[in-house]
């Protein structure tokens, strides 16, 4: 993969009013993490005392995060009431010349700040709810 640039990864919320995913309006930054947590299973067999771990056993997950200002009145509104509803959301993640990411996320995290001189931000964390799809572009 090429080098890219950062602004050109999209995170983008289903609206079920309009069918169709719309882009999240303003981020400035955008993290992906992909985790899994590893299964210990060594024990005192083990060649060497090495640790030992089980292949596949762990959780595995997708963390997305992002910060950014407000532009689009209608994103910040789907956001915000998925939010405050608790519910479990359809987000697709772009990523250019690597793929997309789309499925159900929790926001885990909403933000708001503002400085007396400047524009007021937001802060956005999401945690994969169940297992993701992946197309690659």
């Amino acid at each position: 993969m090429a080098a890219q640039r950062g602004k050109d990864i999209l995170l983008k919320l289903f609206d079920d009013g309009a069918q169709a995913f719309v882009s999240v309006a303003g981020l400035r930054t955008k993290r992906i993490a992909f985790g899994a947590q590893s299964v210990d299973i060594t024990d005192t067999e083990s060649a060497g005392r090495w640790r030992e771990l089980l292949g596949g056993a762990g959780v595995r997950r997708v963390s997305v995060s992002g910060t950014g200002i407000f532009k689009d009145a209608a994103s910040d509104a789907l956001v915000r009431q998925a939010f405050f509803d608790g519910t479990i959301a359809q987000w697709q993640i772009v990523i250019p010349d690597f793929g997309t990411i789309t499925g159900a996320f929790s926001i885990t995290a909403l933000d708001y700040a503002g400085n007396h001189d400047g524009e007021v931000t937001f802060e956005l964390a999401l945690e994969s709810a169940a297992e993701p799809a992946f197309g690659a572009l």
